[in-house]
C-alpha cells in the first residue's frame, strides 16, 4: 500500500492508501478510524481493483471540515475526492458512517458512483436508538466517552487481536474531528432515507445479526429500498464485519463489483 496526500478544489488535505490496478473501488470508514481499517480488502481485492482507501475529514491526517458540517458536507467531500481522483466514476463501499456517506453519493451525484455497498449502516433509528446516539454525540462533544463503550458494542469476546488494533485508532483520532463526524453521524440516518429509491446503481447493504445499532432490519430495509438493491446479514458478528469477518466481506463485495451496472 502507498500512503500519499490529495489536495482538494477547496484546498483541504485528504490522506488516502493507495494499492493495485484497474477499476477505482473507494472505501470510507466509520467514526472513530482511519484508512487502515479496510486492510483485509485492499490487501485481498487489489490484485482485481485499484483499492482507495480515505482518511474522513478531521481522522487520521485528513483536514477538518470548517464549521459545524452535517452529512450533506460529507458527502460534498466525498464528491471532492472523487473529482481530484480523477478517475472517472467509482465504485464505493461504507463502512457505518461512511455508509451513509456512500449512499448519499450514490443519491446526490450518480454520475459519480457506479455502484455502492453499505456496511453496518444505519437507517431510521428508533425513537430510543436515536435518543441515546444523540447522547453519546454530545458526551463526545464536550471531552467526555471513552473506547470501552464503543469496543463493547463493536466486539464479541473472541475478537481480542482486532480489538486492540480499533482501540489504538479510536485513542489516536483527533477529538475535534471525532467529535464532528459522531455529531454528523447521530443526525444523518434519515437524510437520504427517501431517495433510496432514486438509487439506480447495485447497492449492497450488508450487516451482521449481532450489530444492535446498524441492525439487519436496516440493511434489508434499505436494499429493499434501491430498485437492484441486495441485503446480506452475516451471523455470529457485531458491528466491525470487515475486520472480523474479512473473508466473508470481502466475498460479498467481489461479487457486488462483478454486478452488471444498471441503466436509469
Amino acid at each position: 500500500m502507498m500512503s500519499r496526500t490529495l489536495r482538494l478544489s477547496d484546498g483541504l488535505a485528504v490522506r488516502i492508501l493507495e494499492a493495485g490496478a484497474g477499476a477505482p473501488l473507494l472505501l470510507i470508514h466509520g467514526v472513530g478510524m482511519r484508512a487502515e481499517a479496510w486492510g483485509p480488502q485492499i490487501e485481498a481485492l487489489s490484485p482485481e481493483c485499484r483499492m482507495i482507501a480515505v482518511d474522513m475529514p478531521g481522522h487520521g491526517t485528513s483536514d477538518p471540515l470548517p464549521g459545524t458540517p452535517d452529512l450533506a458536507d460529507y458527502v460534498a467531500w466525498a464528491a471532492r475526492v472523487i473529482g481530484a481522483l480523477g478517475l472517472g466514476p467509482v465504485s464505493v463501499a461504507g463502512h457505518s458512517m461512511g455508509s451513509l456517506i456512500a449512499a448519499g453519493l450514490a443519491v446526490e451525484r450518480p454520475d459519480l458512483i457506479r455502484r455502492a455497498a453499505l456496511l453496518n449502516g444505519v437507517f431510521r433509528r428508533s425513537p430510543e436508538a436515536k435518543a441515546a446516539v444523540l447522547a453519546r454525540a454530545d458526551e463526545i462533544a464536550l471531552g467526555g466517552g471513552n473506547v470501552d463503550g464503543p469496543l463493547s458494542r463493536w466486539f464479541g469476546p473472541g475478537d481480542a487481536a482486532v480489538r486492540d488494533r480499533v482501540a489504538g485508532w479510536l485513542r489516536a483520532v483527533p477529538q475535534a474531528g471525532y467529535a464532528a463526524a459522531y455529531r454528523a453521524f447521530a443526525g444523518g440516518d434519515a437524510i437520504y432515507a427517501d431517495r433510496l429509491t432514486a438509487i439506480r446503481c447495485p447497492l449492497l447493504a450488508m450487516t451482521a445479526d449481532g450489530d444492535a445499532n446498524s441492525t439487519p432490519g436496516m440493511s434489508r430495509e434499505m436494499a429493499a429500498l434501491a430498485p437492484f438493491g441486495r441485503a446480506v446479514v452475516v451471523t455470529g458478528h457485531r458491528h466491525m464485519l470487515n475486520l472480523t469477518a474479512p473473508e466473508i466481506v470481502t466475498a460479498e463485495l467481489r461479487r457486488w463489483l462483478a454486478t452488471e451496472e444498471s441503466v436509469a
